[in-house]
């Protein structure tokens, strides 16, 4: 039996609003991935930490604070950085489309913005994440 991908979204920093990232894990678990939810308020450190320790193969990082250009760059470096580098890390929230070539360059994979329809985003993660380990 094949492996599902794993993913695992998250809420770095102070924002208190998850009910669109609610959304994407139930979608995301709707679609055959396996999902875990962090939670509110996870520090980079945490949410890497969460994501060594589940072996997910995918992280979804969502901010509404304003926060992003820190915090989304700040996942991958601390994956980076712990050996985890092959988790691929994408993000949503309310980002200005001109922060977006920012968090590619720092080695965010994909940015969604509000409105994005749910099954767009799972077509994207089904052509664009491999689980790890597999060819």
């Amino acid at each position: 039996m094949e492996r599902k991908l794993r993913v695992l979204i998250a809420k770095p920093g102070l924002d208190g609003h998850d009910r669109g990232a609610k959304v994407i894990a139930r979608g995301f678990r709707d679609a055959g991935f396996e999902v875990v939810y962090t939670g509110l308020h996870q520090s980079p450190e945490e949410i890497v930490n969460a994501a060594i320790q589940e072996d997910v193969d995918l992280i979804g990082l969502s901010c509404l604070s304003g926060a992003h250009l820190y915090l989304f760059p700040e996942v991958v470096r601390q994956l980076r950085e712990k050996g985890a580098g092959d988790v691929a890390v994408i993000g949503g929230g309310i980002i200005p489309k001109s922060d977006i070539p920012l968090l590619k360059d720092a080695g965010v994979k994909e940015v969604f913005l509000p409105g994005t329809p749910l099954d767009e985003a799972v077509r994207w993660v089904k052509k664009n994440v491999r689980r790890k380990g597999s060819s």
